[in-house]
């Protein structure tokens, strides 16, 4: 039996290593997304610090870290699993890691495997942030995550390179495939086209979150987009700004709704 989706994505502007202004924009945004009954929200890569490499090592999560709290309570209280992003620190190494939190209070985490580098001409100042192999570890941990009867994968970023990796999400039965990311203007093309590839290649829906304002030096491209299984942008985000795309599945349609909010 086919059950109904309610995916989110949301587009945020990290505040450079400012985790407590970063933690409440996640607050504001999650009870957003409650409030459109989202029971799956997506945020970008390293989201709750930004991209910001050289302040990695000092602003790590652990993987049981307390700063977490507000947000599993907040996934309790609204039965909503979020993806969010943060640099994680398993034993001595330091990975880039997407955590899910689920409704139930449990603690799981993805990490990215696959690392990346800017391009020299990424940055219109030149200042181009380290290549991530300098910084961070590649990870190898590949949690499904389950709600309402569905299951979905979770990507970080350059994950989505290798053809392989939604392949094999589709092989273990994911209906959905959650895209956390930071993608630069020139790059965004590239990138959604592959994730609509993926969508009708795999008969999977695809949530692709992306900062919505700079970070690490770098622009983004924002345009957070929700895709169907066939390829169809449902509901997408503007390139600038923060906000909350939604798509619900209802009797074999989609329902969208987009909202942006000042200030965050």
């Amino acid at each position: 039996m086919t059950v109904g989706r309610s995916l989110a994505a949301a587009q945020t502007i990290p505040k450079r290593g400012d985790l407590e202004a970063n933690l409440r924009g996640h607050v504001l945004l999650i009870q957003a997304a409650a409030e459109m009954q989202a029971r799956v929200l997506v945020f970008p890569e390293l989201s709750l610090t930004g991209y910001e490499l050289d302040l990695a090592d000092d602003l790590a999560f652990s993987e049981s870290d307390g700063r977490l709290t507000p947000l599993i309570e907040l996934a309790s209280s609204y039965h909503m699993t979020l993806v969010v992003g943060a640099p994680v620190r398993i034993e001595c190494r330091l990975h880039i890691a997407a955590f899910i939190l689920s409704p139930d209070r449990s603690v799981d985490l993805y990490t990215k495997h696959l690392l990346g580098a800017f391009p020299s001409d990424a940055s219109p100042d030149g200042a181009v942030p380290p290549a991530e192999g300098t910084v961070f570890h590649p990870g190898h941990r590949n949690p499904l995550l389950r709600f309402d009867g569905n299951t979905a994968a979770v990507a970080v970023c350059a994950d989505i390179h290798r053809r392989s990796h939604p392949k094999e999400a589709a092989r273990r039965g994911a209906r959905s495939y959650l895209a956390s990311m930071f993608v630069i203007p020139a790059d965004l093309e590239r990138d959604t086209a592959l994730l609509q590839e993926y969508a009708v290649t795999h008969s999977m829906a695809v949530v692709f979150s992306n900062f919505g304002g700079p970070s690490g030096g770098l622009p983004s491209g924002g345009s957070s987009t929700i895709m169907s299984e066939k390829g169809e942008v449902l509901a997408q985000l503007p390139a600038i700004g923060a906000g909350i795309a939604i798509a619900v599945e209802d009797g074999g349609g989609w329902r969208t709704k987009v909202v942006m909010f000042e200030g965050l």
